[in-house]
């Protein structure tokens, strides 16, 4: 499709031979290209999506996705198994008329009858069990009804002992090597071949997942429970390992083929939520970096990212059409140099956001007055003026309208949302510069002597001084490379007990064989145009026993298997943030269906995933490369047209790293994104991301800087978590009476046998001194 605004495009430009036929020509040329800007912005347009970021969605849907459809028959099935118990223990009354002691004795009556030998009779009372952690929905008349008993009755439940008994009675369908010899000769694994599993896991996630929620009316009773169950999932309890390791074993245990039975879904779902549980969700990851940083006495946050995000708007996405037709459609430079074409040709790759920001934002304003308050109203017409603002000489500016400055007045902010900052490194490498520019050598890391330097670089220090930022992971490596060098003086350290240091070390050893898992099951969960031939099968706890022979029933198992991958991509990447940033907190080194108009779970992944890119590339140009060399960027301007604030800022992240390694010309023709990146991304206020002339990407010695990462993660692992009885720098107690007072455990018995002892190893043995004296 040709461009009317590019010179050659139409019958004449403005600068042919053509004379009266350009002019009569460029009305239709202008017509033109505002019917294709209108068609291509409507094609792309879509409203600001209502989406809240958080730790997680509604509970009512946190709670569906733990099914798929398939499970529906189940329900009737729990519910059945509970009334056939219920009838035979009490007599004419229902669950919701007992008092609370009758409850209890039923309750613990079932845990009982959960110790019989009978697989299929135990089912039945796990089942039952299920039905009461589901809220009793036979005897409840809303939804609200059922989310209430399902809270009341898993705090009962969990009161009485039931989730210690379940853990056992899970560690039982792990070991079962009859159930996994039995699913590998399958040639199709289905939903029946986890039943057991599938229900100890379902009554174990609503017991997470209702008692982990907090409400300002829970009972002190109720919090203390809570506080209990925290910290039984977070310790070693009874010489057992801390629970989110026992479901990371039942991930590589699937993955590796041992277990495909497994529902995996069920098996993610439940170790996020403990994660959560245990370690926090992101308002408890705040608190505890500023607690962190007032320990390390670093000065105090002054924003919390995801609460600044909230704040702000989404920006408009670019057009498709002419996206597309940036690289195809437009001249080379020199061709549009000298034609009033080549102006209109730039001004047509940015929309009214690009118009509108050339405004300065640090500016303070003057209040509105009442006649631009009565316009602010007129802002949903201002795209046909801009559009007008096109169509005049390029050369003579327009006047803006009182209605264009309302509506600037009312759609942007007075500045910029991100306070600058800037790192040590920084203020080290700007006087490096300053001083080999000025006085001919340089001072190391020294940044307070400023003798030779003209007045303006002193100003300039001072302002980089000024939004100095010192991470808490600076303060981490550099405390890290002290140890190293000084390990004697310094003494060992002393490493708190916490949660997150308690699933870290339990986690060490096998580390990368989780990661691989999880980052398996996400690529087979994960949407591709690819047959996925050599991928795990994901679907073992989705597929009905029967497949399906109608239409209407392979739509339904078609969405079905379609939520059940969205659930799981949501639970790992969810997982994996978490886990990130905890781990990175703890220490550097350590590494549903509604009226919306989304799916509140796959923006949530989205969101996740980009966070999760974002962590990881930060800093390390190596793996910015990666981005670049892969091609991210077209996708992640892509992932522009979702008009929500928070997926967009960490999708400009990510290209404003890029922005260096991907050349001037690429900088030139997408200047719209580059100006969002300037408005929503934070600064660092001597980073030249747009000009590319950065020292740290320089585009060599890459795979050393990865190789002095993964040394330095070593070298903390072996020293914080290796520590071998024999080193060479174990203390030695030369002190003969510390040495003789030491008390040892003895035998019970040894005082009888003592005398003997002493003349059969001492007095008769002889001592050759000589020999004793030249061995050592």
């Amino acid at each position: 499709m040709e461009d009317p605004a590019a010179p050659g495009a139409g019958s004449s430009s403005p600068n042919s031979n053509g004379g009266g036929k350009g002019k009569q020509a460029a009305p239709k040329g202008r017509e033109a290209f505002r019917s294709q800007r209108r068609e291509s912005e409507g094609s792309v347009d879509c409203p600001t999506l209502e989406f809240e970021y958080g730790d997680a969605d509604g509970h009512a849907a946190e709670l569906s996705e733990l099914y798929s459809y398939t499970e529906n028959l189940e329900f009737t099935t729990n519910r059945r198994c509970f009334e056939e118990d219920f009838k035979t223990q009490v007599q004419a009354k229902e669950w919701l008329e007992l008092e609370e002691d009758a409850q209890k004795a039923y309750v613990m009556g079932l845990l009982d009858r959960l110790e019989v030998v009978s697989r299929e009779q135990r089912l039945k009372v796990a089942r039952a069990v299920l039905y009461l952690a589901q809220g009793t929905f036979g005897e409840c008349d809303s939804e609200v009804d059922v989310l209430h008993w399902s809270r009341y009755n898993c705090f009962l439940l969990y009161q009485m002992g039931t989730f210690s008994a379940f853990l056992e009675l899970l560690h039982m369908e792990i070991d079962n090597s009859q159930a996994c010899s039995s699913a590998l000769r399958k040639p199709a694994i289905s939903i029946a071949d986890s039943t057991e599993l599938r229900v100890l896991l379902s009554v174990m996630y609503l017991l997470v997942e209702n008692i982990r929620l907090e409400r300002e009316t829970d009972s002190c009773q109720w919090r203390t429970a809570r506080e209990t169950f925290r910290t039984e999932l977070s310790f070693s309890m009874h010489n057992e390992e801390p629970f989110a390791l026992l479901l990371f074993s039942m991930v590589t245990k699937f993955c590796s083929g041992l277990a495909p039975h497994f529902p995996i879904k069920k098996v993610l779902l439940l170790l996020w939520k403990v994660v959560m549980f245990t370690l926090g969700g992101f308002e408890h990851l705040q608190v505890l970096k500023v607690q962190k940083r007032a320990e390390l006495g670093l000065p105090p946050l002054t924003e919390d990212s995801i609460q600044v995000v909230k704040s702000m708007r989404a920006a408009s996405p670019p057009s498709y059409t002419l996206d597309l037709g940036e690289s195809q459609l437009a001249p080379p430079p020199s061709k549009l140099r000298g034609r009033r074409g080549s102006r209109r040709q730039l001004l047509t790759k940015q929309d009214s956001l690009d118009i509108y920001n050339e405004r300065d934002l640090f500016k303070t304003e003057e209040p509105a007055t009442e006649e631009e308050e009565e316009s602010a109203g007129d802002g949903e017409r201002t795209l046909d003026g801009e559009l007008d603002l096109l169509e005049q000489d390029p050369l003579v500016p327009p006047p803006p309208s009182q209605a264009s400055l309302s509506a600037d007045r009312v759609a942007f902010p007075k500045g910029l949302p991100w306070a600058p900052k800037v790192r040590q490194k920084d203020i080290e490498h700007f006087l490096e510069m300053s001083r080999n520019k000025f006085i001919g050598f340089t001072l190391g890391q020294d940044t307070d002597t400023l003798v030779g330097l003209p007045r303006p670089i002193h100003e300039s220090v001072k302002t980089l001084k000024q939004h100095k930022y010192v991470s808490i992971a600076d303060v981490q490596i550099k405390n890290e490379e002290d140890l190293e060098k000084c390990p004697m003086s310094l003494g060992e350290e002393v490493v708190p007990e916490t949660p997150c240091e308690i699933l870290y070390q339990g986690m060490l050893c096998s580390l990368p064989q989780y990661m691989i898992a999880l980052l398996k099951i996400l690529l087979a969960a994960a949407p591709t145009s690819k047959a996925k031939t050599d991928s795990i099968n994901i679907l073992a706890d989705v597929l009905p026993e029967e497949m399906p022979i109608t239409v209407l029933q392979s739509m339904k198992l078609g969405i079905d298997v379609n939520r059940h991958k969205e659930i799981i991509v949501k639970s790992i990447s969810a997982l994996l943030l978490l886990l990130l940033k905890h781990f990175r907190l703890n220490h550097i080194y350590q590494e549903a269906g509604d009226n919306n108009q989304f799916c509140w779970r796959n923006l949530f992944s989205c969101i996740n995933l980009l966070r999760l890119l974002n962590k990881l590339t930060k800093w390390k140009h190596s793996r910015t490369m990666m981005l670049v060399v892969f091609k991210s960027a077209p996708i992640l301007k892509r992932a522009l047209k979702v008009k929500q604030a928070m997926l967009q800022l960490y999708v400009l992240k990510l290209l404003k790293i890029q922005t260096k390694y991907l050349g001037r010309q690429w900088r030139k023709s997408n200047m719209k994104t580059m100006s969002a990146i300037y408005q929503k991304v934070r600064h660092r206020m001597n980073d030249d991301w747009a000009y590319g002339n950065d020292i740290d990407a320089r585009p060599w010695d890459f795979q050393a800087e990865e190789c002095t990462l993964r040394a330095n993660i070593e070298a903390f692992n072996s020293r914080r978590y290796d520590k071998p009885q024999d080193s060479e720098f174990s203390p030695v107690d030369n002190c003969l009476q510390s040495v003789l007072g030491q008390r040892l455990d003895l035998p019970e018995d040894f005082h009888y046998s003592y005398e003997l002892w002493l003349e059969r190893e001492v007095f008769s043995q002889p001592i050759c001194w000589e020999e004793l004296l030249q061995n050592h």
